[in-house]
């Protein structure tokens, strides 16, 4: 898609304009100081038109005037000085005038040209700062980004193929930040950009492997899942129906993935996770079977009513309303059947042991498949550039042996190890269409947005015809816009991610195409994804598989040193913090930016300094990084810390 518009402002618009504004009245200027010693007060009125003041050839005598002679075109001061010549004292007088007023010209003669010169330098210097600005770098920045940004290009040609690096508003902003990175390549890193607050995140241990019950008998009944939306969705939903098969006794069907025109992706559980281990891990807390008995497989249960939608289910009820209504039909057909079934359990008010098993499931029973994280410890292993990296609890959850055997693959070539940071950009077409929000692409993005919403979001598009909703500008002013990838990159810049930093980008299928990215590597030119870190060989068995390549990126992000979130509300973000917040020891940094201060900071983008942009980007972040526990009501998946998912220290 082709983006329209821009911010054509330049880094110094301001400065130039107040700069070459002698040269605009140059002329003029001149003409006051020659023609006229009234004041300026007095010269902007016609009525106060100043008379023609004392000249080099004028006297205070005005008997001359009648000599004028147009041969020459001023006065035949010869014939005036002879009708004169015993009027000596007038005369004298008159030569100390002329003195006088030939002094003040020469006065006024250096001065223009004084301001001549001025005037021409400002164009010529204006001039060669247009041309630079006009490619998006500072001059300043020119010479130290040049070499590093060509060989960006070229790393991105295949991606971007006639297509110039999409800047959208943020032009100006992306040169001032180009040139910042440039003059502070060597300067030290804010001490915290890469940590947590230690000392008390390191309080927190996960105890979610820890039970007190008996194991489930499941006699009630059968349960089955069928999972809607993408990977991460489908796995809140594995640990609900989990936890649902403990509060109704009930066996647990290993859980089916609901195909999705969005996703197309026609993986089931056992491509994405490991079935054996899920089954015998929990088999402490659920009885789970991988298929109905052949009794109950030929029963039609939508006439037996025994099929449950999202519709029948209000979002996040409470255990006692499954008790009430879904316990009974599954005590009369022995089986039920949750359909697209999503986030429809509450997280409180619910048991203690309930929301334990909860994370016991989530952190603990799913694990990747094998081909998953075995190319997973691949992208971790040239992230870390071939480190022999420690690893630990989090790499052997994430990729189980590989971890080990690569680490031994590398123990003859030891190296100094490489942290890198993992941005998610949640900037997919879906996101982005569902947002309704304007990203800078004018009328073009718009109709290409509404012909989406129409065939992937009809219910929204009906309630853009029936309701009035908020305008795309109150929704950016609220914080309710996805980060753009060009907004995501000058945050990691002013809080002062410097150039050589190694980023992994998740969720690389922006919307807008590979332009975008250019954009984003000419300030870090070590920005790459999984398809730049994997052949094309390695990537073949993921083709057309997007949940098996979202296990990839939940795989680079979850065990980066730094990990940056751009939009809150993501399911892959809340997991992959939660994950990082659990594992991670408090020595694994999260950015969470509030995208309702930022936007705030957007909207001066024509106008603010880069200076001022640093501190008030720093400080919207600095406000959220703090550890805190889990809020009353929120998802335990991303805030772990909380007494059924981790056991404080101290």
């Amino acid at each position: 898609m082709a983006f329209t518009g821009g911010d054509s402002t330049l880094p110094h618009q301001d400065r130039e304009e107040e700069l070459s504004e002698p040269n605009t009245s140059l002329s003029s200027f001149i003409n006051s100081r020659l023609n006229s010693s009234t004041p300026r007060s007095r010269q902007s009125s016609p009525a106060n038109s100043p008379r023609p003041g004392p000249s080099r050839f004028s006297f205070a005598d005005r008997s001359c005037d009648s000599k004028y002679d147009s041969s020459f075109h001023g006065f035949n001061i010869f014939g005036c000085l002879l009708d004169q010549k015993k009027q000596k004292p007038r005369q004298q007088r008159a030569r100390r005038k002329v003195g006088k007023v030939w002094y003040g010209m020469k006065r006024v003669k250096g001065i223009v040209i004084l301001i001549f010169l001025l005037g021409l330098f400002l164009l010529v210097d204006w001039i060669m700062l247009s041309r630079l600005q006009n490619h998006g770098i500072h001059p300043k920045a020119r010479s130290s980004t040049n070499s590093a940004s060509v060989s960006a290009r070229k790393g991105w040609k295949k991606f971007g193929k006639g297509k110039s690096a999409h800047k959208g508003i943020y032009g100006r902003m992306l040169a001032l930040a180009a040139h910042a990175l440039a003059e502070g390549q060597n300067k030290p890193e804010p001490k915290d950009l890469w940590l947590e607050p230690f000392i008390p995140a390191s309080s927190w241990k996960p105890c979610a492997d820890q039970r007190n019950w008996e194991p489930n008998e499941g006699k009630n009944g059968y349960i089955l899942v069928t999972a809607n939306g993408g990977m991460n969705q489908q796995r809140v939903a594995v640990c609900n129906a989990v936890v649902l098969a403990r509060l109704l006794n009930a066996t647990l069907v290993v859980p089916k993935f609901l195909y999705s025109s969005v996703w197309k992706d026609v993986s089931q559980f056992r491509d994405i996770y490991q079935e054996e281990h899920f089954i015998n891990y929990l088999s402490q807390d659920i009885r789970i079977v991988k298929e109905l008995p052949k009794e109950l497989g030929s029963l039609d249960l939508k006439s037996i009513g025994s099929i449950i939608t999202d519709e029948d289910i209000r979002k996040e009820a409470k255990p006692s309303f499954y008790l009430k209504n879904v316990l009974p039909i599954l005590l009369k057909n022995g089986v039920v059947h949750f359909l697209g079934f999503g986030n429809r359990l509450a997280f409180d008010p619910i048991p203690f042991q309930l929301q334990r098993l909860r994370c016991r499931c989530n952190f603990h029973a799913l694990q990747f498949a094998p081909k998953i994280q075995e190319t997973g410890a691949l992208i971790l292993q040239r992230l870390r550039h071939h480190e022999s990296h420690p690893g630990g609890p989090l790499d052997h959850y994430l990729v189980g042996s590989y971890a080990e055997a690569f680490k031994r693959q590398n123990q003859s070539h030891p190296k100094k190890a490489s942290r890198y940071l993992a941005l998610h950009l949640r900037f997919e077409i879906d996101m982005v269409a569902h947002s309704l929000c304007e990203f800078g692409g004018g009328e073009e993005e718009r109709k290409e947005l509404e012909a989406y919403r129409e065939i992937h979001f009809p219910a929204l598009t009906l309630l853009k015809k029936t309701t009035k909703l908020p305008s795309p500008q109150e929704l950016r002013s609220e914080g309710l816009c996805p980060l753009t990838p060009e907004e995501s990159i000058l945050m990691l810049a002013a809080l002062g991610f410097n150039r050589k930093t190694r980023i992994f980008v998740a969720g690389s299928q922006i919307y807008g195409g590979r332009s975008r990215l250019i954009a984003l590597t000419n300030l870090y030119p070590k920005l790459v994804t999984k398809e730049n870190l994997l052949s094309p060989t390695e990537l073949e068995p993921f083709a057309n598989f997007s949940s098996q390549l979202a296990a990839l990126d939940y795989i680079g992000c979850a065990a980066a040193d730094a990990f940056a979130m751009t939009d809150s509300g993501s399911q892959l973000s809340s997991l992959v913090s939660g994950f990082r917040i659990y594992y991670g020891g408090g020595k694994m940094a999260t950015i969470r930016p509030n995208k309702r201060r930022l936007a705030s900071i957007f909207t001066k983008n024509s106008t603010i300094e880069w200076r001022i942009f640093e501190q008030r980007v720093r400080k919207a972040v600095r406000q959220t990084k703090h550890v805190q526990t889990r809020p009353k009501g929120r998802s335990v998946y991303r805030y772990p810390r909380c007494k059924e998912c981790m056991c404080r220290t101290e």
